[in-house]
């Protein structure tokens, strides 16, 4: 009878159940090609997909385009994996951090900065490039070496200063807003919320796409990359919502660089400007940024408009 009435028990419990639960799909990293009109070459750039995209048929998922920095740059092709050393597609798809988001990361050209005798790039090699382990994630680099006490900030004359880093993402642009159109054509995408963050020489490109077209973009997060006075004007008046992130011990970018044009959004009326500099930390203060969960709640808690779209 015991018998009976667990069998029993467990039909009744089958009733109803009508809906298989499905596991959420893995995330993936594809290997999108495009033409590169800045080239005039067959380029490739790293599309991830978040863990859950296949399984949701019908959701639309937020984008982040992702701008690396100098050391990363490459032919696009067998160079491409360099892209995976730092920023939010190393926590994804290295660290296997799960962020709600579909990650575009193009490659910058190199435009002959491997033959000016830069070290991180002349001595790097494919070995450097960070692996996804089938189990577990592989330890993280060390931190930056950084010395010297921690000080105030001093003036800076910037009309002395270019408003761009030589050969940077400003002489791609065509090509990024090319792929941020194929992307929306070929998945799920949710077009209010774009979002662009870059680091160091990509975080001076965050500001630079986003001065050029901040119509296109929800929020933005520069990142060890400051912006000069003059790229300011569109994105106050767009009300583009920024939040910048310097390190207090940084020499290659350093924090005094900031403040004009922070200070330039909010004289032209910005209201949404955050500025979060970690005084402790060097140039790669981005490791901290992008290894948390503040800077990517934020970004989602951002989207534009019905009248933006």
């Amino acid at each position: 009878m015991a018998r009976l009435a667990l069998i029993g028990m467990s039909l009744l419990s089958l009733v109803g159940c009508d809906k298989v639960v499905e596991v959420a799909s893995e995330p993936q990293l594809k290997r999108i090609t495009y033409q590169s009109k800045t080239e005039q070459v067959d380029r490739d750039y790293f599309v991830y997909l978040p863990k859950g995209y296949e399984t949701a048929k019908d959701k639309k998922w937020p984008v982040m385009l992702f701008l690396h920095g100098n050391g990363e740059r490459g032919d696009g092709n067998e160079q491409l994996g360099h892209v995976l050393k730092h920023g939010p597609l190393y926590e994804a798809w290295i660290q296997k951090k799960d962020l709600p988001f579909i990650i575009i990361s193009p490659q910058l050209p190199m435009f002959g900065f491997d033959r000016v005798g830069i070290d991180y790039i002349d001595n790097r090699s494919n070995d450097s490039i960070p692996k996804r382990l089938p189990t577990g994630v592989p330890k993280r680099p060390a931190a930056f070496d950084v010395s010297g006490e921690l000080t105030g900030v001093p003036a800076v004359d910037m009309t002395q200063i270019s408003p761009l880093f030589p050969m940077g993402w400003e002489q791609v642009e065509q090509d990024l807003l090319d792929m941020l159109v194929q992307v929306k054509q070929s998945f799920n995408t949710d077009n209010s919320r774009v979002y662009i963050t870059g680091l160091s020489y990509g975080g001076v490109g965050t500001w630079y796409m986003a001065s050029r077209h901040p119509e296109l973009f929800a929020a933005m997060v520069p990142v060890v990359g400051w912006g000069h006075p003059s790229l300011m004007e569109p994105i106050a008046e767009r009300q583009l919502p920024v939040w910048a992130f310097a390190g207090g011990r940084d020499s290659a970018v350093v924090v005094e660089l900031f403040y004009h044009g922070l200070n330039r959004l909010e004289q032209l009326g910005h209201k949404d400007v955050r500025f979060t500099v970690h005084e402790d930390m060097g140039h790669d203060a981005w490791t901290r940024v992008y290894s948390g969960d503040d800077v990517y709640t934020w970004l989602l808690s951002n989207e534009l408009n019905s009248h933006n779209l």
